[in-house]
């Protein structure tokens, strides 16, 4: 019986220990990820739309810092937010660097290359950019272009992405090339987001809740039955009713 009881205590001290280990483990998740979501925005959009190799570096070491305290539960969180601090101070350091000086955004970020010259490919440049020729088809082939002598000009810019431009005669033609003077169209911004107000964006599109009202009840609608509604500065509305689920 005593070995009995003795088994059992410890069986309960295994669990504690088991659920102990996971409820910290889950709440060093919860804030390293807080953490890292704001340490992100502090560096900017840039730095989550357009990845420059400085930028790139830094996300790949927080990521690597913050993975550590999560799988050893012994190492204490300051010891991942000092190193994360730093890092983050350092970038935004670098980005004011990099907007006061052109030499050391070039060093950092390097220079956008020109690749294809009037249709001509520059393979010694390509070369250079270890850029292989299937890599510039495939980008050419996403901005619908399937024909390199088409191109004026290609430039590698320094995320690695490419911008085109087309040759005057294969380039799309425009309303000013025909001539065509259209009024100007406003910006539609969302008012009604899933049966709520959105209420941020009121002054761009010039309303409020007095004409947004008045809109609704001509639709003959309530506004927990709108899934999206869209609204711009000249009053012209668009509405889409939520589906009966």
């Amino acid at each position: 019986m005593f070995c009995l009881y003795l088994q059992n205590i410890t069986s309960f001290s295994a669990k504690d220990k088991i659920g102990d280990f996971m409820f910290v483990t889950l709440i060093r998740t919860v804030i390293l990820y807080i953490f890292a979501i704001v340490s992100v925005r502090v560096m900017g959009k840039r730095q989550i739309g357009e990845l420059q190799p400085s930028d790139l570096v830094v996300t790949l070491l927080i990521s690597q810092i913050i993975s550590i305290p999560i799988q050893d539960t012994d190492i204490p969180l300051v010891n991942t937010i000092i190193p994360i601090c730093l890092l983050v101070g350092f970038e935004i350091l670098t980005s004011v660097f990099n907007m006061k000086s052109i030499k050391f955004r070039s060093f950092m970020q390097g220079n956008p290359v020109v690749i294809i010259n009037d249709g001509v490919l520059n393979q010694k440049l390509l070369k250079e950019l270890r850029f292989t020729v299937d890599d510039l088809l495939e980008s050419l082939r996403q901005k619908d272009i399937f024909d390199i002598s088409q191109v004026q000009y290609a430039i590698v810019e320094t995320n690695g992405q490419i911008s085109v431009l087309l040759k005057p005669e294969h380039d799309t033609v425009t309303r000013e090339d025909l001539n065509l003077n259209p009024e100007p169209q406003g910006y539609k911004c969302p008012v009604i987001i899933d049966g709520k107000f959105v209420s941020k964006d009121f002054h761009i599109c010039d309303t409020d809740m007095e004409k947004l009202d008045k809109i609704i009840k001509n639709e003959k609608m309530q506004v927990k039955e709108i899934l999206l509604m869209t609204v711009d500065s000249a009053g012209n509305h668009t509405i889409i009713r939520k589906e009966n689920q």
